[in-house]
């Protein structure tokens, strides 16, 4: 939001990560088009402390919109050299994806404050809540005390905490993100959690908050 965002290899260290997201509505029949246009335009790209991601949004979508592109990178570092891809190329991959694009939706930025590594080949499906938090420093904590109180149940799974900074999506201010196999795969993990009294407490520990709306992302493509 990820926007998660979600990529493998992304280690939180004292640079703070950020990503960029814009939501589309792609044309009946094209995701195959994109995913290969997406895949010819970053072959032998080299990323720096980021990457980015092709997603389809399934359950939760806003305005029909059908995918969703996210970058994500290190503050202050750029995703990749000026000269890795081409204007001839970038223009091409643009007019290409234009396309198979029937309206463009939303975009929104912002900062990823916590995050677990996971397997996202194995558990390439995202389940999104986005919320408004009262105190972000009270939330962050109790955040990270849940994975590490749950850390079996989280196990693989890629886990992660951020803000909405610019363009807050239905005026959601923060986000938090799970991989799982599939939709029944999240279904049990709430399931099991939800029936835990220590669980409930902690939830309770992380402050005020409200639930804006929840998603579900399926990664489709990853360069990092």
């Amino acid at each position: 939001m990820f926007t998660v965002a979600l990529l493998s290899t992304i280690v939180l260290s004292a640079q703070t990560m950020a990503f960029t997201a814009v939501e589309v509505r792609v044309k009946e029949h094209t995701q195959k088009d994109i995913e290969e246009a997406f895949d010819k335009v970053f072959e032998g790209v080299e990323m720096k402390q980021g990457g980015v991601v092709l997603e389809r949004i399934w359950n939760g979508r806003t305005n029909g919109m059908t995918h969703r592109l996210v970058w994500m990178y290190t503050l202050g570092v750029n995703l990749v050299d000026d000269d890795a891809i081409s204007p001839d190329r970038n223009d091409a991959f643009w007019a290409k994806i234009n396309n198979y694009i029937e309206k463009w939706g939303s975009g929104y930025s912002g900062r990823i404050l916590s995050w677990q590594e996971g397997d996202t080949t194995k558990n390439p499906a995202i389940h999104i809540w986005d919320i408004k938090v009262e105190n972000q420093n009270q939330f962050k904590k109790g955040h990270d005390k849940i994975v590490k109180e749950f850390k079996d149940d989280f196990a693989g799974r890629v886990v992660g905490f951020g803000t909405y900074d610019i363009g807050r999506p239905d005026g959601a201010t923060h986000w938090v993100g799970v991989s799982g196999k599939n939709r029944v795969d999240h279904l049990m993990l709430l399931d099991k959690l939800q029936k835990s009294s220590k669980f409930i407490t902690l939830l309770q520990e992380r402050g005020k908050t409200e639930d804006v709306k929840d998603y579900e992302l399926e990664i489709l493509r990853r360069k990092q």
